[in-house]
Parts: structure tokens; sequence; C-alpha cells
């Protein structure tokens, strides 16, 4: 459950990003969309986030269109991880197999470059 709002959350946040901060819109509109999800590695939870410099969606499931998708071993280490992520949390998750990237690592750091506008 915990996981869940979390993922929740984070839409909201990226919608008040977007409202608030031209910043966040002028790097969506260099990127133009931006698809990616978030989940447990049995899609027990999962969440996906479109983003346009025109509007951010999240919507719960996992679409298999996405650019990006972040896919945790379990419901606790995906919350542990998004309490602080960084750099080094990711690395350090992709190498004793916490986290699984689907996609492109390019695509890791545009998601990178976003997020530290929250």
């Amino acid at each position: 459950m915990k996981l869940k709002l979390m993922l929740w959350w984070l839409g909201v946040m990226l919608k008040r990003t977007r409202a608030r901060k031209p910043e966040f819109r002028e790097a969506l509109t260099r990127l133009k969309r931006f698809d990616w999800g978030v989940a447990t590695e049995d899609r027990a939870i999962a969440r996906h986030y479109r983003m346009t410099p025109e509007r951010v969606d999240s919507q719960s499931g996992l679409p298999v269109d996405l650019n990006l998708e972040l896919r945790f071993r379990d419901a606790d280490s995906a919350t542990q991880f998004l309490r602080k992520p960084s750099q080094r949390a990711f690395r350090e998750g992709l190498f004793d197999g916490r986290l699984r990237l689907v996609g492109d690592s390019r695509d890791l750091e545009r998601l990178q470059s976003l997020l530290k506008f929250l």
C-alpha cells in the first residue's frame, strides 16, 4: 500500500512541477514526449507516467509502449529506493539485482534530469 501511495504522489508532484516550473516544461519540450513506468517484477504494483510539455498523465498499470520501465524486485526495495533516489542508488540497485531497467540507459539519464526539478 505504501508503494502505491508513493507512486500516486509522484504523479501529483510531476503535475505540480509541470504547472509551476518553466524549466521543467522546457526540458519536456526538448524531449517532446517521455513515457515511463515503475513496477514490481511481478507487476502486482505498477504505475506509468506520460509526460509532454502540455500535460502529465499518471495511471495504474504498465503498458508495453513505454520508453523506460523501472522494475523493482519487491515493494520494499522500490519504497526504499524511491525515498532517496540518486545516481548511486540506481547503480547499486542495478548491480545487486533490486532494480532492473527495461529500455535504453539514455532514457534513464533523461528521467534523472527531469526528476531533479521535483
